[in-house]
């Protein structure tokens, strides 16, 4: 079998094979046809593609005219770029400075996800919206250096997820979690799990610790694989159903959202201890991301009440490994935080992770954990309620919001004082439900 090359020292199978023939277009209860044996052997089709590019025979004239539709949005591992997937095709961004990098788009041809492999000329791409480009059981490996597809992962139900990382590529469905090797497409691992219609899936980006999250068998677990250790960790999140989770990038630290909201905890993934509990509201609220950051230093949080969040953490960061045992205590900040989200009156006290907290805390084995609860640090409040996803930028103290609504923010935040952020840039990147101008 041929390779080629991703820039990066990761081969991957080159599409030097007989085209795959095109298939009808399958509804979502339908199961594509796949060969007995590979279904036998694994429960899904490895296949090698020709496909060509999404973008070709459409005139700029035909690209102009069609209506977007922003379906995802998905930065890469390091922050330092993001993904579109629209009705039309897929866009890459650069976030500093904020540019277009590329978009491969032809009218009617709906990509639904779009996952990179930090810059590297490697993607995975999923068809989705109202005409998708690609059946949605199918997940294709893209290379746009050849601008085209050079293999494809092919299912019996809809692809909900794609994570990649340098090794792996994992795949994400309803009650499912497929591993696969990244130079061969071999299946390395199948995970069973509770239902994952959002496709929750977390993958540690770190070369040394490659660790994956996912829900596990019942309702608020997350199963944890150190596939280093070979060991796996069962964490109890939450009484509630899973609504995000997020890792950080030496995977040593998991941040959780249950379908309430209210609260994101952070647990240690090797044994499972909750290291810190964080107040994101008093009322019920979907929560669209988490991001941590480089550092593990603070955590960003986005929902459908229209603020973004960030909260300090206690933890060591990963810059810590190096220093002796004995050194690697739990940070303690000095600094006050003034940015305090609390509904009580008076002034906010610090909690001893930096994040501000009620005035009653000092009451907390007698009131309920309310009271005691650690609030934001610092707070963005979006011009309208749209769903975003964040994440940190190369700038020190700098949060990034993407909005499906088309909408890029960058904001920064005072590290010692906290409170609300203060937005340095915003851009509209793509006009959505109109045709481009």
């Amino acid at each position: 079998m041929a390779l080629v090359s991703n820039g990066l020292g990761v081969a991957l199978p080159a599409g030097d094979h007989h085209p795959v023939a095109p298939q009808q277009q399958q509804s979502r209860d339908e199961e594509p046809p796949m060969p007995p044996a590979q279904v036998a052997a694994a429960g899904v089709a490895v296949e090698h593609t020709d496909s060509s590019d999404p973008s070709a025979g459409a005139g700029p004239q035909d690209q102009a005219s069609a209506p977007k539709l922003l379906i995802s949005a998905a930065f890469n591992q390091d922050y330092g770029c993001f993904a579109c997937g629209t009705n039309t095709g897929f866009r890459i961004y650069n976030c500093d400075p904020f540019k277009e990098t590329f978009r491969r788009e032809v009218p009617n041809a709906g990509i639904a996800l779009v996952e990179m492999l930090f810059r590297c000329n490697i993607l995975a791409i999923v068809g989705g919206g109202p005409i998708p480009r690609y059946p949605p059981t199918k997940v294709m490996i893209w290379d746009d250096h050849q601008g085209r597809c050079i293999g494809e992962l092919a299912f019996r139900s809809e692809v909900r997820g794609v994570k990649l990382r340098r090794d792996r590529v994992v795949v994400i469905l309803e009650h499912k979690i497929y591993v696969y090797n990244f130079v061969d497409l071999k299946l390395l691992h199948q995970i069973e799990t509770i239902a994952n219609g959002k496709g929750l899936c977390a993958l540690s980006p770190s070369s040394t610790t490659p660790i994956l999250a996912c829900p596990g068998l019942h309702k608020g677990q997350v199963r944890v694989e150190h596939y280093g250790l070979r060991k796996t960790k069962f964490i109890p999140a939450h009484d509630s159903n899973l609504a995000c989770f997020s890792l950080s990038q030496d995977g040593k630290l998991l941040a959780t959202a249950s379908t309430k909201g209210t609260l994101i905890r952070i647990f240690n993934t090797m044994d499972g201890t909750r290291l810190q509990e964080l107040r994101r509201g008093a009322d019920r609220a979907q929560i669209f991301s988490i991001a941590f950051s480089p550092n593990a230093q603070w955590l960003a949080v986005s929902s459908d009440k229209g603020t973004v969040h960030v909260f300090r953490l206690k933890g060591p960061s990963p810059s810590d490994e190096s220093r002796p045992a004995e050194a690697q205590s739990i940070e303690r900040s000095g600094s006050q935080g003034s940015g305090c989200t609390s509904p009580f009156a008076g002034s906010p006290t610090l909690s001893p992770g930096g994040n501000p907290g009620s005035t009653l805390s000092f009451m907390k084995g007698v009131l309920p954990k309310y009271f005691s609860s650690e609030w934001s640090f610092a707070q963005y409040r979006l011009p309208e309620e749209i769903h975003a996803t964040v994440a940190f930028g190369a700038q020190k103290n700098s949060v990034l919001i993407v909005g499906l609504d088309g909408s890029f923010y960058k904001c920064t935040f005072d590290s010692a004082n906290g409170g609300e952020m203060i937005q340095q840039e915003y851009t509209k990147f793509m006009r959505t439900n109109e045709a481009d101008q």
